[in-house]
């Protein structure tokens, strides 16, 4: 199974978020999926509602510039 990219570095919130929960809500059961982000706010909002909503999130870089997070959906 491979590794969808999703790179949010040139967005902002609200459309991070928007984006990053369209994109895990495709993922199926056990699919991963990577996120970069930039933007203050979505490095706060986006892992929030990730954790919150049934996704395993791992943190993979975390730097002044970006983010970068690994996202497995665990449940439907």
């Amino acid at each position: 199974m491979e590794t969808q990219l999703l790179n949010l570095m040139t967005e902002r919130c609200p459309m991070a978020l928007l984006l990053a929960k369209r994109a895990a809500n495709a993922l199926s059961l056990g699919e991963k999926l990577e996120i970069h982000v930039a933007d203050s706010a979505a490095r706060q909002d986006i892992p929030r509602y990730l954790m919150t909503h049934g996704y395993a999130v791992d943190v993979h870089h975390d730097s002044a510039q970006s983010l970068i997070l690994y996202v497995t959906r665990m449940q439907r």
